[in-house]
């Protein structure tokens, strides 16, 4: 179900105050996709064109990027905070030696003396901190992750089980990453959060460079065809936007329409679209999309957002129950999709869109001009994260 939307005007000349950024456009995603590329076990993960989903929705094309499979942590993330541990590592052993090492040179240890003394901090809902743990293993250094009173056990053990240091905290995300920073400041760590806020941007930054990855491989796997449409999940929207800004600098004018979906619950983004400025969302932000489940809206990110988005859609779990269900059996003999809460938020949001008789479904319809003729592209940035979970809602034990 549509809890709310908003419908924008996209493009800069409404936005005479926003900046073109383009915090994730293509020259500096070729710079992080050549380091990430170095690592062992990269390869492109899969676009699946889901013919029968776009039969079913009445749609020309869906095609779904699959980032369940990325470096085996079943998410994206890893394109993310892995990414910006790696550029923290670099970055000290360079201030180090005056030299900025190969990557192959810190996965081989040979910095070991200087890595080894760096200790790197996250706040996560559960993918976040796992590619931060990841990283921090696979780079030689220390991690301390903190996780807030509703991610569940499975998530911390997973964090873990990658070396990390878990420590549980009161609260919502937004108070865990308040700690985080604290103990940050107090024992001299460096904070890898995918946030942005006064006076820390560069690591938000690269985090987002990371993400733009997704976008290069998903255009030249796309081999010529442009979507005219994108759904894009958020939480703080450092993905979203990260995804959006590499898709405005490749495409220019011809960009597609994003659409913009958060859980209706913790839907920051769009409220803050909605008032024309930076707005926060507080309370339990309790909603089975635990990776979205964010109050407070990235500094770096929110800019581009607000200025290259068409619509901002809040959907209630319900809706993302019934299209993990459609996924994992397949639509007109479709592959089987295994996509977690978070991960398949988009194509939730593209399905409830289609097939609501709603006022708010029939005016993003008409908007959006999202019809027969619409290429439609989703990224599945989680497979099943939390397997437990998963069973139960795919299983409909939980009778939504």
């Amino acid at each position: 179900m549509i809890a709310d939307y908003y419908i924008s005007s996209p493009g800069r000349a409404d936005h005479t105050d926003i900046a073109p950024l383009f915090p994730a456009g293509t020259q500096a995603v070729a710079e992080s996709l050549n380091i990430i590329s170095a690592w062992p076990g990269y390869k492109f993960t899969s676009l699946l064109n889901l013919s029968g989903a776009a039969k079913h929705i009445g749609v020309a094309e869906v095609y779904y990027k699959q980032e369940a499979e990325r470096f085996g942590l079943n998410s994206f993330k890893a394109l993310g905070g892995a990414y910006a541990v790696c550029r923290v590592l670099m970055q000290a052993i360079a201030s180090k030696t005056g030299t900025f090492p190969p990557v192959s040179d810190i996965l081989e240890g040979k910095y070991k003396n200087i890595t080894e003394q760096i200790v790197v901090c996250c706040a996560t809902d559960g993918n976040h901190g796992r590619s931060v743990a990841w990283g921090a293993q696979k780079l030689g250094c220390r991690s301390v992750i903190y996780i807030h009173e509703t991610v569940s056990e499975n998530r911390g053990k997973a964090i873990a089980a990658f070396g990390a240091e878990v420590i549980r905290t009161k609260g919502n995300y937004d108070d865990a990453v308040r700690y985080a920073g604290q103990q940050a400041e107090q024992n001299g760590w460096t904070v890898v959060s995918d946030t942005s806020y006064e006076g820390y941007t560069e690591i938000p930054g690269w985090i987002m460079q990371g993400y733009g990855v997704i976008a290069a491989e998903t255009i030249e796997q796309l081999n010529g065809i442009r979507p005219t449409h994108v759904f894009l999940q958020a939480g703080v929207g450092g993905f979203a936007a990260a995804i959006l800004s590499y898709l405005a600098d490749y495409y220019g004018a011809e960009a597609p329409h994003v659409i913009i979906t958060e859980p209706s619950e913790a839907a920051c983004i769009l409220k803050s679209a909605r008032a024309g400025h930076y707005e926060s969302v507080t309370g339990e932000l309790d909603t089975i999309m635990a990776g979205l489940a964010c109050g407070e809206p990235s500094g770096i990110a929110l800019p581009e957002l607000l200025a290259g988005s068409s619509a901002f859609v809040a959907i209630t779990d319900e809706s993302v129950k019934e299209a993990m269900r459609g996924l994992v059996r397949g639509y007109n003999g479709d592959a089987l999709v295994t996509a977690g809460e978070s991960g398949v938020a988009g194509f939730a949001t593209l399905l409830t869109i289609m097939a609501e008789q709603s006022e708010a479904a029939e005016k993003l319809r008409q908007a959006l001009t999202l019809g027969p003729d619409s290429r439609v592209l989703l990224i599945g940035t989680e497979g099943d994260t939390d397997p437990d979970l998963y069973r139960h809602i795919i299983s409909g034990a939980d009778h939504g």
